[in-house]
């Protein structure tokens, strides 16, 4: 059976001004101008059919029409409110789909995952390697990004975008090219890596110096496999964690950001 199209956003005012007996108190609910509550009011008087308010001495009224649907409208948005909760349900989730790098996962992310899991062991995770992986493709909840910034996504930085020269101990002094590095004018990279973790992977093998994002060679230097030749300077990429608004509203995914940037 055909389902009729229901105007849900202006019975939602109806509700409001039903409620209030007031345009003004409705606006001031909705977020909205007592004029645009009037033009849904009219609006839905057109599309119903009848008159939804009187204007008395006393103020607004409701009229019979109104009177007869107001209990089944509110019972319907009760309805509603039951079923967006069955919906989010699925929030409290402890089921995690990520998508990240590799070479950063290996890095950064995986033993912080594991402390997470270590501290809710319930939790269980989905990798998912790339950068470009479609979020509602692979159903993913978050993923992290080499990127100037969030896009259209919402999201939020893990470290500030910074750049620095590394290379191994008596590496050659031959350059480390990827697609994401900015070298010196002139320079002709003796190998050109595929990416960022192909970069980092050649430098810790002594192969030459490459220019890497501080936050993915970070622990590599703290453990003296690499040392700095130049830097940190200011860069225009850094790793960021984001999702779609949906997925980033959701709890769960809330309490992962939470962990990972240290704000829990």
């Amino acid at each position: 059976m055909k389902r009729t199209h229901l105007p849900l956003n202006a019975l939602r005012v109806f509700d409001a001004a039903a409620r209030h007996l007031s345009f003004t108190r409705a606006a001031d609910e909705l977020a909205v101008t007592p004029a645009a509550v009037g033009q849904q009011i009219r609006a839905l008087e057109d599309v119903l059919g009848v008159v939804l308010f009187r204007r008395t001495s006393k103020g607004l009224e409701l009229t019979d029409e109104a009177e007869a649907g107001l209990d089944s409208l509110r019972e319907g948005f009760l309805s509603f409110e039951e079923a967006v909760q069955a919906m989010q349900a699925g929030q409290s989730s402890h089921f995690y789909t990520i998508a990240a790098p590799r070479e950063f996962y290996a890095q950064w992310l995986a033993h912080r995952l594991a402390a997470f899991r270590r501290a809710n062991p319930e939790v269980r995770y989905q990798l998912i390697g790339g950068e470009e992986v479609d979020f509602t493709e692979a159903n993913l909840d978050i993923a992290i990004r080499l990127v100037e910034g969030p896009g259209d996504l919402e999201g939020v930085e893990l470290a500030p975008a910074q750049r620095v020269t590394v290379a191994a101990d008596g590496a050659p002094d031959d350059w480390i090219g990827w697609s994401g590095a900015t070298l010196p004018d002139g320079v002709e990279p003796a190998i050109q890596a595929g990416n960022a973790g192909q970069a980092l992977a050649s430098a810790v093998a002594g192969l030459g110096k490459a220019v890497l994002p501080l936050l993915l060679c970070e622990e590599a230097i703290e453990a003296g496999t690499l040392k700095v030749l130049e830097g940190p300077e200011e860069g225009r990429r850094a790793y960021w964690l984001v999702a779609p608004r949906p997925q980033w509203r959701q709890k769960k995914v809330r309490t992962l950001v939470a962990f990972l940037t240290g704000e829990d």
